[in-house]
């Protein structure tokens, strides 16, 4: 495991199609997080690993991934881009202390793009606008920066979130700037991009000397361990082999438990760790009672954290019984 310095937790959000997956692609290959005869060099799309997302080349799965820039560790989490899957953004920005929100130079901001960021600016979360597909013939890079400012106007409640960094970049080919480019054939690479992170989104190590929390922001399964309870330590620091409690929200504790393995984020492959310290986001393993929204605690300091609160579904659908005029000739199976 990788040794680092300082951690930034990073969400890329942004409607579907907008090429986010496209450009944490960017951002993997060009921290060397694959060797240079590694199948991933040659891929796209590298974190939609099920199925149905690449069947409809969309995240609908959230995803945890990291590179090492400068000697920090930057977590990065691609959310999905679908309104329908609130509670996977919801999880995702609960353990983000910052986010990438991506826009298409050529469609501007969109109905997702209004929905996640909204959830985002609500956490308090640091944003940098990357303007990607720059390169595009119909692209109109002033008119969807403003846009977008008009946007952020819209919803944020906080007068700071409104001063955010503006990256250019043609995801695709790996390409940032800090400066709308003359020229799209100009060479770049994700340095721009890294650098605004490292200015813009805070560090996530905070509390190191206080009592080990952790929110179960998800889980995974494990065919040998079984499910995995996934979060960003909050607080203090937890080692394999500790015992932890389990808590409700009405601070009513589940059980205790031995932290029988943990795994870390480095590049798309989870690695054994033998302690984590506040900031990280980690996947615990001997945990039985998983609950999302319950924490893990130390178990001299049994206070759970506050829980994710999932927005309101944006459809809605009513069932009852036939009542047309028609419904006794319908069928004999439907209500008279």
């Amino acid at each position: 495991m990788q040794k680092c310095d300082d951690i930034r937790n990073v969400a890329v959000i942004a409607h579907v199609d907008h090429g986010k997956t496209t450009l944490v692609d960017a951002l993997l290959k060009q921290t060397h997080s694959f060797r240079d005869n590694q199948a991933e060099m040659s891929e796209d799309r590298i974190m939609d690993s099920n199925d149905l997302e690449r069947e409809k080349g969309i995240t609908i799965l959230s995803k945890n991934t990291s590179v090492f820039y400068k000697g920090t560790k930057i977590n990065i989490i691609d959310t999905p881009g679908h309104a329908d899957f609130g509670g996977e953004v919801e999880r995702i920005l609960n353990m983000a202390n910052g986010a990438l929100l991506i826009v298409d130079a050529a469609e501007g901001p969109l109905s997702q793009t209004k929905f996640v960021l909204k959830r985002a600016l609500d956490y308090g979360l640091k944003i940098i606008l990357v303007i990607n597909k720059i390169d595009r013939k119909d692209a109109r890079v002033k008119e969807v920066l403003a846009d977008t400012e008009n946007l952020f106007l819209s919803l944020a409640s906080d007068p700071e979130l409104l001063d955010f960094p503006v990256i250019y970049a043609i995801g695709r080919d790996g390409k940032t700037f800090f400066e709308m480019p003359e020229s799209m054939e100009i060479k770049g690479d994700t340095t721009p991009l890294f650098e605004t992170i490292l200015k813009t989104i805070p560090s996530a190590i905070k509390d190191e000397d206080k009592p080990f929390r952790m929110l179960i922001s998800a889980f995974e399964k494990n065919e040998y361990l079984g499910r995995l309870a996934v979060g960003r330590v909050y607080s203090g620091k937890i080692k394999r082999n500790d015992y932890v409690s389990l808590v409700k929200l009405d601070q009513k504790v589940v059980g205790n438990y031995r932290v029988e393995k943990m795994y870390v984020n480095e590049g798309i492959n989870k690695v054994e760790a033998d302690e984590s310290i506040s900031g990280e986001i980690v996947y615990l393993a001997g945990i039985s009672e998983i609950e999302i929204g319950h924490t893990l605690t130390n178990i001299n300091y049994q206070v759970a954290l506050p829980t994710i609160e999932v927005a309101e579904p944006t459809i809605k659908a009513s069932f009852g019984p036939n009542t047309s005029p028609l419904a006794r000739d319908e069928s004999r199976f439907l209500t008279h």
